[in-house]
């Protein structure tokens, strides 16, 4: 296993840093994004690096961005390191970690699909009977299927959560016709990745996806259907009335939480069965999804 806390990659240009990547400008309209090992919960970045994770987030967002291209253009062009402009290819700790990518104009909306009723959508559930403010049927349990996936928008915040917003609110920000496009691209990419993934035995409960645009055209972008942006449960296990476990990043939030941690910086140094613990369920997410070991 490998262990990258930062990047640093002397003679290419910082163009953004956050929570877990750093990006990079790599000439004309391209950008390296390089996936490091940081954990943030509760969104505060820990001091505790997860072994493997930045490898698995590469890794698995590249073989959804190919599985998913007849769907929606995406931005990736190669984890090839030899593609890369010769900083990268001479940096190290990149290996599986980095991807070449067209530069995208982002559209700054978090596009949430959600089969099942979880998460923030079950505490707006219980509190109004609502999810991004459109009534559900009453007396749903915690994790239940819904009758169909339903899309919940939510505004992309720089720090802090992101806020949950109505699709007419969508409409007002982004425009009728682009919102109806995100809603579909969304809803279509959401089912099919359900549909792998229920086939390797995982449920996709819920999942959320950035685009841009790229020569005019819509492009998904960032990641895609990680376990840093996805609820992944155990399909043979699943039954509604609870929080089923998840192969994310919830087993460290559990622990913080029992830790009587107050959620505000500096967060606490992760204990090293809670750090094999999570690596082993980034990995095994990976394992189940693509049908072979993270190498």
């Amino acid at each position: 296993m490998s262990v990258l806390a930062a990047s640093r990659v002397p003679g290419a240009n910082l163009y953004r840093k956050g929570k877990v990547r750093e990006v990079y400008e790599a000439g004309g309209d391209k950008l390296v994004i390089v996936a490091s090992d940081r954990l943030s919960a509760f969104d505060v970045v820990l001091p505790t690096p997860i072994p493997d994770k930045g490898r698995v987030l590469t890794q698995l967002s590249t073989y959804w961005f190919r599985k998913t291209a007849k769907i929606v253009p995406n931005h990736l062009i190669s984890m090839d390191l030899r593609k890369f402009p010769r900083a990268f290819r001479d940096a190290k700790g990149l290996l599986g970690r980095a991807v070449l990518v067209n530069h995208c104009e982002r559209i700054d909306v978090e596009c949430v699909a959600r089969g099942y009723i979880s998460g923030s959508a079950w505490v707006e559930y219980q509190d109004r009977g609502t999810v991004a403010g459109e009534t559900l049927p009453p007396q749903l349990l915690e994790s239940e299927r819904l009758d169909r996936p339903i899309f919940t928008p939510a505004t992309k915040a720089e720090s802090g959560h992101d806020q949950n917003i109505t699709r007419s609110q969508l409409a007002a920000m982004v425009g009728t016709e682009l919102a109806r496009e995100l809603e579909r691209v969304t809803l279509e990419l959401y089912k099919f990745a359900h549909d792998h993934a229920f086939q390797r035995g995982l449920i996709l409960a819920d999942t959320k996806f950035e685009f841009g645009y790229y020569d005019g055209k819509l492009t998904l972008i960032d990641e895609a259907l990680t376990p840093d942006s996805s609820r992944y449960w155990e399909a043979a296990t699943y039954q509604p009335g609870g929080a089923p476990p998840s192969y994310d990043k919830q087993y460290v939030r559990d622990f913080l939480v029992r830790s009587g941690w107050n959620k505000e910086p500096p967060g606490p140094v992760l204990p090293e069965e809670v750090v094999r613990g999570t690596t082993e369920r980034y990995r095994e997410c990976y394992r189940r999804i693509v049908g072979r070991e993270l190498t």
